[in-house]
């Protein structure tokens, strides 16, 4: 059976992990670090018997070393030159795409493995220059006026405005020339990249990154969105649980079946349709209260709105075993 615990733990979680940061910022801060760098180290602080904040780190060296008992330590080196060393069991440690090096995340030498990804975005960067070069060219030299006879400088000043002013002049599209000039056009045809060569670069930096392109404007389905959450979000609020968990709770406690859980129900129902799916559901089996219900659509909660009613068509397990075995003794049906 999971219980609720009113701690400072559910305190902290809830509104301020820390005296700088919300649970929002808090989340968004450690998520934007394990994505940079692969790792995100949080201290929990610990005072009087009680947990008193969490604090995500950033230190710019990590080294990891043993002792003679083979206790794991973590110097960390800081921007303002400090140097600490802590044991890793006092520190919530979250790693992203660990798999070759033993403890840190990404790749052997514990940082992101962005190579892949690096050429992919420098093709994109050479494929919007070359269309702002193109825009260039086809707005610069379109044709070559050729003089019958040799000019000096300043007779081609003159003819130069002259021949200015009869493109300025002319309203039918034909450029009146004398017979000791010439207009030659120069055909300009900048190339520029397809429009599929286009997405696929764009959706190639997006699969890096888990996201796809409705996601990333919005303009996603329920099936989309569930596929996200699934692939993306998911793995994040679980890793984030077990992380938690792994340091804040002691092995005792840990076998007791105390855990942190980040619930992710607020992402899950984002229309109004699973919204009144789950409201149908949940609320019909007394699983949330009237104040429950009335978060889920946005509105305030009342005094005395938390408590549970559920329908009458639903019944407890046990109750209903036990009530088909009074109605077959009843019926003097023989129960072996």
């Amino acid at each position: 059976m999971q219980v609720r615990v009113n701690s400072e733990l559910n305190r902290l979680f809830k509104f301020s992990p820390n005296e700088l940061m919300t649970t929002k910022d808090f989340l968004e801060k450690i998520i934007w670090q394990l994505y940079l760098n692969y790792n995100v180290f949080i201290y929990p602080m610990y005072k009087d018997g009680k947990y008193t904040g969490f604090y995500p780190l950033d230190p710019k060296v990590v080294t990891f070393k043993q002792d003679e008992l083979n206790r794991m330590f973590v110097e960390m080196r800081f921007a303002n030159g400090e140097t600490y060393t802590l044991p890793y069991d006092n520190l919530i440690h979250l790693r992203l795409r660990y798999s070759v090096n033993e403890v840190m995340g990404g790749g052997m030498n514990g940082q992101p493995d962005n190579e892949a990804l690096v050429k992919v975005l420098q093709t994109n960067d050479t494929v919007i220059q070359g269309l702002d070069k193109a825009i260039k060219t086809s707005l610069q030299i379109r044709g070559v006026y050729k003089y019958g006879t040799l000019v000096d400088e300043e007779k081609l000043i003159n003819e130069t405005k002259r021949f200015e002013k009869r493109i300025e002049s002319g309203k039918t599209g034909i450029l009146p020339l004398d017979v000791k000039g010439e207009y030659i056009p120069l055909k300009v045809d900048p190339k520029v990249i397809d429009k599929d060569t286009m997405e696929f670069l764009e959706m190639k930096v997006l699969k890096w990154f888990g996201v796809s392109l409705p996601i990333l404007t919005g303009d996603f389905t329920d099936e989309q969105y569930q596929a996200f959450y699934e692939k993306t979000i998911e793995p994040l609020v679980i890793s984030l649980g077990q992380a938690f968990s792994k340091t804040i709770f002691s092995e005792e406690k840990l076998n007791h079946g105390n855990e942190i859980v980040f619930y992710p129900q607020k992402l899950l129902f984002t229309n109004v349709k699973n919204k009144i799916a789950v409201a149908d559901i949940l609320g019909n089996r007394g699983a949330l209260t009237n104040n429950a219900l009335l978060e889920l659509f946005g509105y305030p909660p009342y005094q005395g709105g938390d408590e549970r009613y559920m329908s009458l068509n639903y019944v407890d397990v046990n109750i209903a075993n036990q009530y088909q075995l009074n109605k077959a003794r009843m019926e003097g049906h023989r129960i072996e």
